[in-house]
């Protein structure tokens, strides 16, 4: 299976210093946060990639470098073999914005209230060239909103007409405008009910299948991962812990912190297992501590965790960055 998406030590650093003369008359230093610190994978093509972590952990951060929304500190994206650094600055940025798309998370945000839906489903096709006649256009629209559970009647409308879910279907709707093959979904169903999660969760499945898309996925609703992916990373204060598939991930985790993430999912079947919450807080990222970023809250934390970076380590199909696990503590 080829691979579409390919990161390498990717970085993103923020400056979030005071402005200049405060930092004068107070004698504060420049302060910056890692946002992402060195984060690496791929993803093959027709398959999902889920990042999971607690909120912070610089998951979003990754989905913005993806499509070009934030440009690295440093590493690199390739997509379908290219950078796409030196993409997005030429004059072929506008052929690889058509094959990489973005699902942004709040429906209510995303959408232009003044404008009619079939104005926001038809703006890539303007954008992009791919039709301007008046009568195709309607006729993609009616086609891009069937495809995702809404009728051609609903191009009329405005958004406030609309439920959240059936917001985000036309959000979804707007991505699947430039016929892409890569989509970037950045916790696409974290401001919709349950029950219209599935039903959302369930048109992607469905899309993915009929036009082989590939997705990274972000969440932290590990039900949800657990619904749509094929393979998981899981991240913690900017760096990825653990990288794995999600029947090895969700059997077998590897990495505390996973194994505390997973230790926090309400057990609905009642098994009496003993269950431990997530300890402790998310460090703070302008003073992250020393060594393994979660050691301050690992129970297997020796010395070397506290001075040592782990490095993200293949063993038996899964990645791990953990010295607990590679001195086979746990």
């Amino acid at each position: 299976m080829s691979t579409l998406v390919e990161v390498q030590d990717l970085c993103k650093t923020f400056d979030v210093s005071a402005p200049w003369l405060e930092r004068t008359l107070e004698r504060k230093p420049r302060q910056f946060v890692h946002a992402v610190d060195g984060v690496s994978f791929a993803i093959a093509r027709g398959r999902t990639l889920a990042l999971v972590g607690e909120s912070g952990c610089g998951k979003s951060t990754v989905a913005r470098l993806l499509v070009g929304l934030y440009g690295p500190t440093r590493g690199s994206v390739r997509f379908d073999g290219q950078e796409t650094g030196p993409l997005l600055k030429s004059a072929e940025a506008p052929k690889l914005r058509r094959r990489m798309q973005m699902i942004f998370q709040d429906p209510y945000a995303s959408l232009n209230p003044r404008w009619r839906v079939r104005d926001i489903v038809a703006e890539p096709l303007r954008e992009h060239g791919i039709l301007r006649d008046r009568g195709a256009l309607q006729v993609r629209v009616g086609e891009l909103l069937r495809q995702v559970g809404l009728a051609p009647a609903d191009a009329s409308k405005f958004p406030h007409q609309f439920s959240g879910g059936q917001r985000q279907r036309i959000s979804i709707a707007r991505a699947l405008a430039t016929q892409p093959e890569f989509l970037v979904c950045d916790e696409p169903t974290s401001a919709l009910d349950v029950s219209v999660q599935a039903q959302v969760l369930n048109i992607m499945k469905d899309l993915q299948r009929e036009q082989g898309l590939t997705y990274l996925f972000i969440s932290h609703n590990l039900a949800v991962v657990r619904h749509v992916s094929d393979d998981v990373g899981v991240m913690y204060l900017g760096r990825l812990v653990e990288l794995a598939p999600k029947k090895t991930l969700f059997a077998m985790p590897r990495h505390p912190y996973t194994r505390m993430l997973l230790d926090a999912i309400p057990d609905i079947h009642m098994t009496g297992r003993a269950r431990t919450p997530v300890q402790g807080e998310v460090p703070n990222p302008l003073n992250p501590p020393s060594g393994c970023a979660f050691h301050p809250r690992c129970p297997h934390a020796n010395a070397r965790c506290g001075a040592e970076r782990p490095q993200l380590i293949p063993r038996e199909g899964v990645q791990v960055a953990c010295h607990a696990v590679e001195e086979g503590r746990i």
